[in-house]
């Protein structure tokens, strides 16, 4: 079984995707195969982590693809790889809000039995620290924490003492970061800007948390570290999802800076369908990919995007054309206000009866849901856990047959279903339920 480290923190903020960024970027660097993944329903990180490893960043979420999935699709996103790098998610255990440990941090290094790399902000401390870090050590015997990464040190006696204190803790010190060599990625009201957006800025940035990472850690000990992993019994999983279609039907996938929120799963259970995936920019592409029998638009900032999404009017044409003839169209949050009539003002597709706007309020969290009507990707009634992350509304919020009962945190219904088309806020990850990949090529085909 690969080598593995977890990389998680105290609490968000303390700097876990600049030393998992800069871990995967320095051994890649080295020459090592090294697969990225990420704990929780975080879209932006993997971008960051796939261009450090150069290979796709994959989302390892408990709480949406359950526990017995955890450790399968990381073997699948490791396979033929040297090292996997984990990033946490907030705190080390902080999970879905009122439900213990799941989907936390240490639930996944658990299911992963993988050590973790405590990353600490050592900025307004000194001997603390090995209060701190004992704290977290100690909290759960079964979480094992095999070393400490301090970031933003603020001189070389600030770090004499940190690594005096924990010296005393028994923790081992793996690396430190100097406060003054900080590399930030900019940031907005959902969090880092998506790699597609600033590539070749995010290059340089991954490439200095690289040259960061490699001065301030010890690379031999943490890949030693990586490597006392025990085994995982865990087969792959598998995007197969059944019979193929008859024929190849391709699906059209939204891409570029508007469109960036997209789980790798979900590209290989489609193809595993039968289906022909192409992925096409409604920022730059005024026409669908040719032969297009069915759309995906995935989540996203169009947002920020919505004056060169409204001027792009052959393909809100094109889309709400397709639309029209009851081709199976799957779009979830930035998709669903792509086809709203208006965002802000600005034309969209016009494929919905609703118009969207900035709010001031973020919507954001997991969500139990359950399919209140037949549609492409689920029968009524079917059971579903998904994550919504959003700072817009749509009024109406809702369509005459709404996509999803939701149970968490209060009951309502959301999003649209009519023709093909199934609309929602909520982002779902489809290999907790390879059904509905199957089902919406399934409707393609036809």
């Amino acid at each position: 079984m690969v080598a593995r480290l977890v990389i998680a923190a105290p609490s968000s903020g303390s700097g876990k995707t600049t030393v998992a960024t800069g871990l995967m970027a320095a051994f890649a660097a080295a020459g090592l195969a090294v697969s990225p993944h990420k704990v929780g329903p975080d879209y932006i990180d993997p971008g960051y982590h796939a261009l450090a490893a150069g290979r796709p960043g994959r989302n390892l979420d408990a709480y949406m693809c359950g526990t017995d999935l955890v450790a399968p699709l990381f073997a699948h996103g490791a396979k033929d790889c040297d090292i996997a790098v984990v990033e946490g998610v907030m705190g080390m255990y902080d999970g879905a809000s009122g439900q213990g440990e799941l989907a936390s941090t240490a639930q996944v290094a658990k299911l992963l039995r993988a050590p973790v790399v405590l990353v600490v902000d050592g900025s307004s401390q000194s001997r603390s620290v090995a209060a701190l870090v004992h704290g977290f050590a100690s909290w759960d015997p079964e979480v094992r924490i095999g070393g400490v990464i301090l970031n933003k040190v603020g001189s070389d006696r600030h770090e004499a003492l940190l690594r005096e204190a924990l010296a005393e803790a028994g923790v081992p010190v793996l690396g430190a970061l100097r406060r003054a060599r900080q590399v930030a990625a900019p940031s907005r009201h959902l969090g880092l800007v998506p790699v597609a957006e600033r590539r070749a800025d995010a290059v340089a940035a991954v490439a200095a948390l690289a040259d960061q990472v490699r001065a301030g850690c010890d690379l031999e000990a943490l890949l030693a570290l990586a490597r006392s992993a025990p085994a995982l019994a865990a087969e792959p999983w598998e995007p197969a999802t059944g019979p193929h279609t008859t024929g190849k039907p391709v699906v059209a996938v939204a891409g570029g800076a508007a469109f960036t929120f997209s789980y790798t799963e979900h590209a290989e259970l489609l193809r595993a369908a039968g289906a022909e995936v192409v992925t096409f920019d409604p920022l730059r592409d005024e026409k669908l990919p040719d032969g297009t029998s069915g759309l995906v638009i995935g989540g996203g900032f169009p947002e920020v995007y919505a004056p060169e999404l409204s001027a792009n009017e052959p393909l809100r044409k094109a889309v709400a054309d397709l639309a029209a003839t009851g081709a199976p169209v799957a779009a979830e949050c930035a998709g669903l206000l792509y086809l709203a009539r208006s965002l802000d003002g600005a034309p969209m597709c016009g494929v919905l009866d609703s118009d969207a706007r900035m709010s001031e309020r973020l919507t954001l969290g997991y969500r139990e849901a359950v399919a209140v009507s037949d549609s492409v990707l689920a029968a009524a009634g079917t059971r579903l856990r998904g994550h919504e992350f959003h700072r817009t509304v749509l009024e109406p919020g809702a369509g005459p047959a709404p996509a999803w009962g939701m149970h968490l945190p209060t009951r309502r219904v959301e999003g649209f279903v009519q023709g093909g088309v199934h609309a929602s806020y909520l982002h779902t990850h489809w290999a907790a339920a390879p059904g509905v990949a199957r089902r919406f090529v399934e409707n393609c085909a036809q």
